[in-house]
């Protein structure tokens, strides 16, 4: 690509369009394309991604889904109150912004909605489809950045999974970055199979279970026997009042207690405790106590305090993981992207769970991308290697013929079918 020719737009369509997690990124992304802040936390920009072909962050284009009306602006001005972003940041980047917020449509099931599940992907697929037309955008990535929702119970589709049908049916990737269960509803399965698309979550890993993936191996390596590995949660604002729900809170907590269990070989005793704490507002505080033995027995204990605003920690990723998403989708690759595990608490696929383990993952994923070059070849005839699939033969984002999750032996969508 000659350097005159700007690179084809790039949607991302955020779920939760207008939460502190979605500002954030769009605010700090225009930031950033602008030279007003260096890209501190995004892995894809450090020399690691050289050459990998990645969407340039200047070609991104922002919209999505949100059951709330506050616009963008605003919602950054109030987090630029609380401390989460720059001082003086949302006035810098307003057009940005507001170009965002023309592209965030009302999401759902709301209060008194009264569509079916059909009726609900069909109208989230059309809005995203709309968003590529118009834009005229080369690909586009879903990327769920919503509030933690109960575990799914039944045949019925959770809200996160209805937004997940969409993505399938307009031909879109999809990156859970919530314990929500989006994909991973059993009716999802055969659509995501069928799809060719590629996909990654969930639960992106911020703070106390990013620190436990890099001391669990460490207890684990050294030969030292944990008893207990107890830990405390506060924090406020959208996910704090979400996660003050106990089936919300074991969703979360499952990733967590799935790290330590698999870095240590074992489950150790003690749990984790999530309090909503309004007061803190984007800001939380992770505490945990491990109790362990050494030589002889003898018992020593290890304390962490994790402090930091979520929305900062959590943004950078989203966009790493949309631009690694869109460039997996670029270069034909389909099914669970493992290799993305660096970036989650409970990874789609097998892989493993110690961060540098997982890590190294992902160098082998950028080597890979580097040797495909920012413009592949076109893959000559037969059969393509496992998990991968031509791009050329993949049809334009927006007319996947996809048809949604199975209901009673029939497609949604199909007549008769209902939730």
């Amino acid at each position: 690509m000659s350097a005159s020719v700007s690179p084809p737009p790039v949607g991302v369509w955020l779920i939760g369009a207008r939460g502190s997690v979605a500002t954030t990124a769009v605010a700090g992304c225009a930031a950033m394309t602008a030279g007003l802040h260096p890209p501190v936390g995004l892995v894809t920009e450090t020399p690691l991604f050289a050459g990998t072909g990645l969407p340039p962050l200047s070609s991104l284009v922002f919209g999505g889904h949100d059951t709330v009306d506050c616009p963008l602006p605003k919602r950054a001005e109030a987090l630029a109150a609380e401390g989460v972003l720059p001082y003086g940041l949302p006035t810098a980047v307003e057009a940005e912004l507001a170009a965002a917020d023309r592209e965030i449509r009302p999401g759902g099931p709301a209060p008194g909605d009264t569509r079916d599940e059909e009726e609900l992907i069909a109208a989230f697929a059309a809005d995203i489809t709309d968003f590529v037309r118009r834009r005229g955008l080369a690909r586009v990535v879903v990327v769920n950045v919503a509030s933690t929702e109960p575990a799914a119970a039944g045949r019925a589709l959770p809200p996160s999974s209805l937004y997940a049908a969409a993505a399938l049916r307009t031909g879109c990737p999809y990156v859970n970055f919530t314990p929500s269960t989006g994909l991973h509803h059993p009716a999802l399965a055969d659509p995501a199979a069928a799809s060719g698309l590629p996909y990654a979550g969930r639960d992106g890993k911020t703070g106390q279970t990013l620190l436990r993936s890099v001391l669990g191996p460490m207890f684990a390596q050294r030969a030292l026997g944990v008893r207990a590995w107890s830990g405390t949660n506060l924090l406020g604002g959208g996910d704090g009042a979400a996660l003050a729900d106990p089936a919300a809170a074991a969703a979360k907590n499952a990733g967590k207690e799935r790290v330590l269990a698999d870095t240590l070989g074992t489950p150790p005793e003690g749990e984790v405790h999530i309090d909503d704490v309004p007061a803190l507002g984007d800001w939380k505080t992770a505490w945990d106590h491990v109790a362990f033995d050494g030589f002889l027995g003898t018992r020593m204990v290890l304390q962490t305090i994790w402090q930091g605003c979520d929305s900062a920690l959590a943004a950078p990723l989203v966009l790493d993981l949309a631009r690694l998403t869109a460039r997996a989708h670029e270069t034909g690759r389909s099914g669970p992207l493992t290799e993305l595990g660096f970036y989650f608490k409970d990874p789609v696929g097998d892989g493993p769970s110690a961060l540098a383990e997982q890590y190294e993952a992902l160098a082998g994923f950028a080597r890979r991308l580097r040797r495909t070059g920012p413009e592949p070849e076109p893959r000559p005839a037969g059969p393509s290697p496992a998990g991968e699939r031509p791009s050329e033969h993949r049809p334009p984002v927006g007319e996947r013929p996809v048809s949604g999750p199975p209901r009673d032996g029939r497609p949604v969508g199909e007549p008769g079918a209902r939730g």
